[in-house]
Protein backbone atom coordinates (compact mmCIF):
# COMPACT_ATOMS: atom_id res chain seq x y z
CA UNK A 1 0.00 0.00 0.00
CA UNK A 2 1.31 3.45 -0.96
CA UNK A 3 2.39 5.41 2.17
CA UNK A 4 0.19 8.33 3.10
CA UNK A 5 1.75 11.79 3.21
CA UNK A 6 1.31 14.22 6.10
CA UNK A 7 1.53 18.02 6.01
CA UNK A 8 1.99 19.68 9.42
CA UNK A 9 1.31 23.38 10.11
CA UNK A 10 2.34 24.62 13.55
CA UNK A 11 1.41 27.87 15.27
CA UNK A 12 2.74 29.24 18.55
CA UNK A 13 5.62 28.55 20.86
CA UNK A 14 8.47 26.06 20.87
CA UNK A 15 6.36 23.78 23.04
CA UNK A 16 3.94 23.50 20.13
CA UNK A 17 6.85 22.77 17.78
CA UNK A 18 7.91 19.96 20.11
CA UNK A 19 4.33 18.64 20.28
CA UNK A 20 4.19 18.63 16.46
CA UNK A 21 7.42 16.62 16.36
CA UNK A 22 5.90 14.12 18.78
CA UNK A 23 2.73 13.80 16.71
CA UNK A 24 4.87 13.42 13.58
CA UNK A 25 6.66 10.48 15.19
CA UNK A 26 3.26 8.88 15.95
CA UNK A 27 2.23 9.31 12.30
CA UNK A 28 5.42 7.52 11.26
CA UNK A 29 4.24 4.39 13.07
CA UNK A 30 1.73 4.02 10.23
CA UNK A 31 4.42 4.27 7.58
CA UNK A 32 3.53 7.84 6.64
CA UNK A 33 5.90 10.33 5.07
CA UNK A 34 6.00 14.02 6.01
CA UNK A 35 5.70 16.45 3.12
CA UNK A 36 6.25 20.20 2.82
CA UNK A 37 3.94 20.31 -0.21
CA UNK A 38 0.32 20.44 0.92
CA UNK A 39 -0.87 19.51 -2.59
CA UNK A 40 0.74 16.10 -2.16
CA UNK A 41 -0.67 15.49 1.32
CA UNK A 42 -3.29 12.95 2.34
CA UNK A 43 -3.41 14.30 5.90
CA UNK A 44 -3.13 17.88 7.18
CA UNK A 45 -2.41 18.45 10.87
CA UNK A 46 -2.96 21.98 12.17
CA UNK A 47 -1.35 22.40 15.59
CA UNK A 48 -2.90 25.56 17.00
CA UNK A 49 -2.09 28.21 19.60
CA UNK A 50 -4.50 30.26 21.71
CA UNK A 51 -2.19 32.27 23.98
CA UNK A 52 -2.92 35.37 21.90
CA UNK A 53 -5.97 36.08 19.77
CA UNK A 54 -3.85 36.74 16.69
CA UNK A 55 -2.21 33.29 16.80
CA UNK A 56 -5.57 31.56 17.22
CA UNK A 57 -7.12 33.54 14.37
CA UNK A 58 -4.27 32.61 12.02
CA UNK A 59 -4.79 28.90 12.77
CA UNK A 60 -8.55 29.15 12.24
CA UNK A 61 -8.06 31.09 9.00
CA UNK A 62 -5.73 28.39 7.69
CA UNK A 63 -8.24 25.73 8.76
CA UNK A 64 -10.95 27.55 6.81
CA UNK A 65 -8.82 27.56 3.66
CA UNK A 66 -8.41 23.80 3.91
CA UNK A 67 -11.97 23.37 2.65
CA UNK A 68 -10.65 24.19 -0.81
CA UNK A 69 -7.74 21.73 -0.34
CA UNK A 70 -10.18 18.99 0.57
CA UNK A 71 -12.46 19.90 -2.31
CA UNK A 72 -15.70 19.64 -0.32
CA UNK A 73 -18.81 21.74 0.09
CA UNK A 74 -20.74 22.33 3.30
CA UNK A 75 -23.28 19.73 2.16
CA UNK A 76 -20.66 17.00 1.71
CA UNK A 77 -20.32 14.28 4.30
CA UNK A 78 -17.61 14.97 6.85
CA UNK A 79 -14.93 12.30 7.16
CA UNK A 80 -13.69 11.76 3.60
CA UNK A 81 -11.64 8.57 3.41
CA UNK A 82 -9.38 10.20 0.82
CA UNK A 83 -8.18 13.15 2.88
CA UNK A 84 -8.01 13.84 6.61
CA UNK A 85 -7.85 17.13 8.51
CA UNK A 86 -6.84 17.20 12.18
CA UNK A 87 -7.06 20.36 14.30
CA UNK A 88 -4.88 19.95 17.41
CA UNK A 89 -3.31 21.99 20.17
CA UNK A 90 -4.36 24.78 22.51
CA UNK A 91 -7.06 26.44 20.38
CA UNK A 92 -8.54 23.00 19.73
CA UNK A 93 -8.62 22.43 23.50
CA UNK A 94 -10.33 25.77 24.14
CA UNK A 95 -12.87 25.66 21.31
CA UNK A 96 -13.72 21.95 21.41
CA UNK A 97 -16.75 20.90 19.36
CA UNK A 98 -17.45 24.53 18.46
CA UNK A 99 -14.69 24.56 15.86
CA UNK A 100 -16.17 21.54 14.05
CA UNK A 101 -19.54 23.26 13.80
CA UNK A 102 -17.95 26.22 12.04
CA UNK A 103 -15.71 24.06 9.86
CA UNK A 104 -17.69 21.00 8.68
CA UNK A 105 -14.77 19.84 6.51
CA UNK A 106 -12.75 19.22 9.69
CA UNK A 107 -12.51 15.54 10.63
CA UNK A 108 -10.81 15.41 14.03
CA UNK A 109 -10.31 17.85 16.90
CA UNK A 110 -7.82 16.87 19.59
CA UNK A 111 -6.73 19.26 22.34
CA UNK A 112 -3.33 19.92 23.89
CA UNK A 113 -4.24 17.90 26.98
CA UNK A 114 -4.70 14.78 24.84
CA UNK A 115 -1.34 14.57 23.12
CA UNK A 116 -0.45 11.38 25.01
CA UNK A 117 -3.52 9.77 23.37
CA UNK A 118 -2.69 10.87 19.81
CA UNK A 119 -1.95 7.31 18.65
CA UNK A 120 -5.38 6.28 19.94
CA UNK A 121 -6.94 9.21 18.02
CA UNK A 122 -5.34 7.98 14.78
CA UNK A 123 -6.36 4.37 15.48
CA UNK A 124 -9.97 5.46 15.97
CA UNK A 125 -10.02 7.63 12.83
CA UNK A 126 -10.30 4.61 10.52
CA UNK A 127 -8.09 6.50 8.07
CA UNK A 128 -5.22 4.07 8.46
CA UNK A 129 -7.24 0.84 8.31
CA UNK A 130 -5.38 -1.83 6.39
CA UNK A 131 -1.97 -0.38 7.18
CA UNK A 132 0.14 -2.39 9.59
CA UNK A 133 1.36 -0.41 12.54
CA UNK A 134 5.14 -0.34 12.93
CA UNK A 135 6.92 -0.68 16.28
CA UNK A 136 8.14 2.64 17.69
CA UNK A 137 11.92 2.84 18.01
CA UNK A 138 11.95 6.52 18.98
CA UNK A 139 14.32 7.26 16.10
CA UNK A 140 14.27 10.71 14.55
CA UNK A 141 16.18 12.26 11.64
CA UNK A 142 19.76 13.34 12.34
CA UNK A 143 19.73 16.84 13.82
CA UNK A 144 22.47 18.69 15.72
CA UNK A 145 19.77 20.36 17.85
CA UNK A 146 17.61 18.08 19.98
CA UNK A 147 14.46 19.37 21.66
CA UNK A 148 13.30 17.48 24.75
CA UNK A 149 9.97 18.18 26.47
CA UNK A 150 10.41 17.44 30.18
CA UNK A 151 7.03 18.64 31.45
CA UNK A 152 3.65 19.90 30.26
CA UNK A 153 1.10 22.23 31.78
CA UNK A 154 1.35 24.98 34.39
CA UNK A 155 0.33 25.31 38.04
CA UNK A 156 0.39 29.11 38.11
CA UNK A 157 -2.75 31.24 37.77
CA UNK A 158 -1.57 34.40 36.01
CA UNK A 159 -4.64 36.55 35.38
CA UNK A 160 -3.95 37.10 31.66
CA UNK A 161 -2.89 33.57 30.73
CA UNK A 162 -5.02 30.82 29.25
CA UNK A 163 -2.29 28.14 29.25
CA UNK A 164 -3.31 26.34 32.50
CA UNK A 165 -6.88 25.88 31.25
CA UNK A 166 -5.88 24.49 27.84
CA UNK A 167 -2.80 22.50 28.87
CA UNK A 168 -3.76 21.58 32.41
CA UNK A 169 -1.62 21.36 35.52
CA UNK A 170 2.02 20.35 35.59
CA UNK A 171 2.87 16.81 34.53
CA UNK A 172 6.56 15.94 34.67
CA UNK A 173 8.31 13.16 32.78
CA UNK A 174 10.56 11.00 34.93
CA UNK A 175 14.31 11.54 34.91
CA UNK A 176 14.72 8.05 33.44
CA UNK A 177 12.39 8.84 30.51
CA UNK A 178 14.12 12.14 29.84
CA UNK A 179 17.67 10.79 29.94
CA UNK A 180 16.75 7.80 27.76
CA UNK A 181 15.12 10.06 25.16
CA UNK A 182 18.08 12.46 25.12
CA UNK A 183 20.54 9.57 24.74
CA UNK A 184 18.61 8.47 21.66
CA UNK A 185 18.74 12.00 20.25
CA UNK A 186 22.52 12.06 20.80
CA UNK A 187 22.82 8.75 18.92
CA UNK A 188 20.87 10.39 16.09
CA UNK A 189 23.41 13.22 15.92
CA UNK A 190 22.26 15.82 18.48
CA UNK A 191 25.07 17.95 19.91
CA UNK A 192 22.83 20.41 21.75
CA UNK A 193 19.73 19.70 23.83
CA UNK A 194 17.00 22.21 24.65
CA UNK A 195 14.88 21.22 27.65
CA UNK A 196 11.31 22.46 27.26
CA UNK A 197 8.44 23.12 29.62
CA UNK A 198 5.77 25.75 30.23
CA UNK A 199 7.64 26.61 33.43
CA UNK A 200 10.60 24.38 32.74
CA UNK A 201 12.53 25.04 35.96
CA UNK A 202 9.50 23.96 38.01
CA UNK A 203 10.28 20.38 36.89
CA UNK A 204 10.54 17.96 39.78
CA UNK A 205 10.32 14.19 40.01
CA UNK A 206 10.49 12.69 43.46
CA UNK A 207 13.44 14.26 45.26
CA UNK A 208 15.12 15.33 42.00
CA UNK A 209 14.68 18.99 41.06
CA UNK A 210 15.50 20.89 37.87
CA UNK A 211 19.06 21.78 38.94
CA UNK A 212 19.73 18.08 39.59
CA UNK A 213 18.34 17.19 36.16
CA UNK A 214 20.54 19.79 34.47
CA UNK A 215 23.60 18.24 36.12
CA UNK A 216 22.63 14.76 34.91
CA UNK A 217 21.93 15.88 31.34
CA UNK A 218 25.19 17.83 31.10
CA UNK A 219 27.15 14.72 32.10
CA UNK A 220 26.06 12.87 28.96
CA UNK A 221 28.99 12.20 26.65
CA UNK A 222 29.06 13.68 23.12
CA UNK A 223 26.72 16.46 24.24
CA UNK A 224 28.28 19.91 23.83
CA UNK A 225 25.55 22.26 25.02
CA UNK A 226 22.41 22.26 27.19
CA UNK A 227 19.83 25.06 27.29
CA UNK A 228 16.26 25.38 28.54
CA UNK A 229 13.08 27.42 28.10
CA UNK A 230 11.00 28.96 29.42
CA UNK A 231 11.88 29.29 33.11
CA UNK A 232 9.74 31.11 35.67
CA UNK A 233 11.47 33.71 37.90
CA UNK A 234 10.09 32.10 41.07
CA UNK A 235 12.07 28.93 40.36
CA UNK A 236 15.40 30.64 39.64
CA UNK A 237 17.04 29.41 42.85
CA UNK A 238 20.57 29.89 44.13
CA UNK A 239 21.07 26.15 43.60
CA UNK A 240 20.11 26.51 39.93
CA UNK A 241 22.36 29.56 39.48
CA UNK A 242 25.30 27.67 41.05
CA UNK A 243 24.61 24.70 38.78
CA UNK A 244 24.77 26.94 35.70
CA UNK A 245 27.88 28.74 36.98
CA UNK A 246 29.80 25.52 37.61
CA UNK A 247 28.93 23.78 34.34
CA UNK A 248 30.36 25.17 31.07
CA UNK A 249 28.04 22.96 28.99
CA UNK A 250 25.00 24.95 30.14
CA UNK A 251 24.19 27.88 27.83
CA UNK A 252 25.17 31.37 28.94
CA UNK A 253 21.87 32.91 27.90
CA UNK A 254 18.43 32.60 29.47
CA UNK A 255 15.02 33.73 28.26
CA UNK A 256 13.28 34.80 31.46
CA UNK A 257 9.74 36.20 30.95
CA UNK A 258 9.16 38.93 33.57
CA UNK A 259 6.14 40.67 31.88
CA UNK A 260 6.39 43.99 33.76
CA UNK A 261 8.78 46.14 35.77
CA UNK A 262 6.03 47.35 38.09
CA UNK A 263 5.44 45.56 41.40
CA UNK A 264 1.79 46.67 41.33
CA UNK A 265 1.18 45.20 37.87
CA UNK A 266 3.06 42.02 38.74
CA UNK A 267 0.77 41.66 41.76
CA UNK A 268 -2.31 42.33 39.62
CA UNK A 269 -1.10 39.69 37.17
CA UNK A 270 -0.50 37.25 40.08
CA UNK A 271 3.04 36.56 38.91
CA UNK A 272 4.24 35.80 42.43
CA UNK A 273 7.31 38.06 42.50
CA UNK A 274 8.12 41.76 42.75
CA UNK A 275 10.28 44.23 40.87
CA UNK A 276 12.90 43.89 43.61
CA UNK A 277 12.93 40.11 43.20
CA UNK A 278 13.60 40.49 39.46
CA UNK A 279 16.44 42.94 40.03
CA UNK A 280 18.08 40.57 42.52
CA UNK A 281 17.66 37.49 40.28
CA UNK A 282 18.94 39.24 37.17
CA UNK A 283 21.97 40.63 39.02
CA UNK A 284 22.88 37.13 40.21
CA UNK A 285 22.55 35.77 36.65
CA UNK A 286 24.57 38.62 35.15
CA UNK A 287 27.26 38.20 37.80
CA UNK A 288 27.98 34.72 36.42
CA UNK A 289 28.04 35.94 32.83
CA UNK A 290 24.48 35.17 31.72
CA UNK A 291 22.79 37.20 28.98
CA UNK A 292 19.09 37.64 29.68
CA UNK A 293 16.24 38.05 27.20
CA UNK A 294 12.63 38.48 28.28
CA UNK A 295 8.93 39.02 27.50
CA UNK A 296 6.91 42.11 28.37
CA UNK A 297 3.15 42.65 28.30
CA UNK A 298 2.39 46.29 27.59
CA UNK A 299 -0.92 47.85 28.59
CA UNK A 300 -2.29 45.43 31.16
CA UNK A 301 -5.67 47.07 31.95
CA UNK A 302 -4.55 48.42 35.36
CA UNK A 303 -1.23 49.78 34.03
CA UNK A 304 -0.73 53.49 34.74
CA UNK A 305 1.89 55.81 33.26
CA UNK A 306 3.97 55.27 36.42
CA UNK A 307 3.72 51.48 36.04
CA UNK A 308 4.90 51.77 32.45
CA UNK A 309 7.83 53.97 33.52
CA UNK A 310 8.78 51.26 36.02
CA UNK A 311 9.03 48.84 33.10
CA UNK A 312 11.19 51.28 31.13
CA UNK A 313 13.46 51.76 34.15
CA UNK A 314 13.90 48.02 34.69
CA UNK A 315 15.08 47.76 31.08
CA UNK A 316 17.55 50.53 31.88
CA UNK A 317 18.77 48.81 35.05
CA UNK A 318 19.06 45.26 33.71
CA UNK A 319 19.84 45.65 30.01
CA UNK A 320 18.22 42.72 28.23
CA UNK A 321 19.87 41.19 25.17
CA UNK A 322 16.42 41.00 23.54
CA UNK A 323 12.76 41.33 24.50
CA UNK A 324 9.47 40.30 22.96
CA UNK A 325 7.02 43.12 23.69
CA UNK A 326 3.33 42.28 23.35
CA UNK A 327 0.27 44.46 23.73
CA UNK A 328 -2.13 42.93 26.27
CA UNK A 329 -4.51 40.51 24.59
CA UNK A 330 -7.63 39.57 26.61
CA UNK A 331 -8.31 35.84 26.47
CA UNK A 332 -11.68 34.25 27.16
CA UNK A 333 -11.78 32.39 30.46
CA UNK A 334 -8.97 34.35 32.15
CA UNK A 335 -9.42 36.61 35.18
CA UNK A 336 -8.32 39.66 33.20
CA UNK A 337 -10.84 39.04 30.42
CA UNK A 338 -13.41 41.56 31.63
CA UNK A 339 -11.05 44.35 32.70
CA UNK A 340 -11.49 47.61 30.80
CA UNK A 341 -8.78 47.86 28.11
CA UNK A 342 -6.55 50.89 27.74
CA UNK A 343 -6.87 53.27 24.81
CA UNK A 344 -5.41 51.81 21.61
CA UNK A 345 -3.28 54.88 20.92
CA UNK A 346 -1.80 54.69 24.42
CA UNK A 347 -0.97 51.01 23.88
CA UNK A 348 0.72 51.63 20.55
CA UNK A 349 2.73 54.53 21.93
CA UNK A 350 3.92 52.56 24.96
CA UNK A 351 4.93 49.44 23.03
CA UNK A 352 6.95 51.52 20.57
CA UNK A 353 8.72 53.37 23.39
CA UNK A 354 9.53 50.05 25.08
CA UNK A 355 10.78 48.40 21.88
CA UNK A 356 13.08 51.34 21.19
CA UNK A 357 14.42 51.31 24.75
CA UNK A 358 15.14 47.57 24.60
CA UNK A 359 16.98 47.96 21.27
CA UNK A 360 18.94 50.92 22.58
CA UNK A 361 20.14 49.03 25.66
CA UNK A 362 20.76 45.80 23.76
CA UNK A 363 23.00 47.57 21.25
CA UNK A 364 25.27 48.69 24.10
CA UNK A 365 25.72 45.08 25.25
CA UNK A 366 27.23 43.94 21.93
Amino acid sequence: MKPKKVFIKTYGCQMNEADSDEMSSIFSLYGTQETKNIKKADVVLVNSCTVRANAENKALSFLGRLKKWKGVTIEDVRGSKKQLIIFAGCAAQRLGAEVRKKHPHLDITTGAKSIEKFAEVLDNSGFFDGQSKKPHHAKSPANPLGVQTIMRGCDFACTYCIVPSVRGGVKCLSKKEIISSIEQKIKNGAKEIVLLGQTVNAWRYGKTDFADLLKEVSKLSNLKRVSFMSPHPIHITDKLIDTIKNNPKIARNIHLPIQSGSTKILKDMKRGYSRRDILIICKKLKDIGIKISTDFIVGYPTETEKDFKDTISIVEKIGFSHAYCFIFSPRQGTKAEHLKPLDKKVLEKRVNILLNKVKQKASKLK
